[in-house]
């Protein structure tokens, strides 16, 4: 019976299998996307989270447990420096799944997972800059029209007074 027993094992021993989801974070880490079975996504998925959130605070200690399950000090530098930077604000939640259907030679579920704030596609900043752009319009079109009202009521006086 399985009771209690929640991690997949991917069909590996423990060598291989954290050897493989220490290389796959590493190649998530680099690439920000990479393209792997549903099964394998689910497991790096509980692999790289954790590592994730230990970067966000940037200790010796904490490398150095980052380092132990990655075992590639270029990894831990890229998620040190540049993806703990991006995901500062966030509490959870740093990659996504999406499903891409089936691979061709064996029909396996594939998916591509990915982290969060590395894709422009999905993120919200484009409605943030469409909220500035409609606001800097909106200003400029309230200031423009005091300044046309303004002249016009100026030239109907000088026309007054000349007559």
């Amino acid at each position: 019976m399985r009771h209690g027993k929640k991690f997949n094992h991917l069909g590996r021993q423990k060598g291989h299998r954290t050897a493989m989801l220490a290389n796959m974070a590493c190649s998530l880490i680099e690439h920000k996307r990479i393209n792997t079975t549903v099964a394998k996504a689910k497991a790096l998925k509980q692999f790289v989270e954790p590592l994730v959130t230990k970067s966000k605070e940037d200790t010796t200690h904490n490398r150095r447990i980052v380092f132990s399950y990655l075992r590639n000090k270029y990894a831990v530098t890229e998620l040190f420096r540049e993806v703990s930077a991006k995901v500062a604000d966030r509490p959870g939640g740093y990659t996504r799944i999406i499903k891409m259907g089936n691979r061709l030679g064996d029909n396996a579920d594939m998916a591509m997972i990915e982290l969060v704030d590395f894709n422009e596609l999905y993120k919200g900043g484009k409605k943030e800059e469409k909220k500035a752009t409609t606001r800097r319009s909106r200003a400029k079109k309230t200031e423009a029209k005091p300044a046309t009202e303004a002249p016009a009521a100026e030239t109907s006086e000088n026309t007054e007074a000349t007559e």
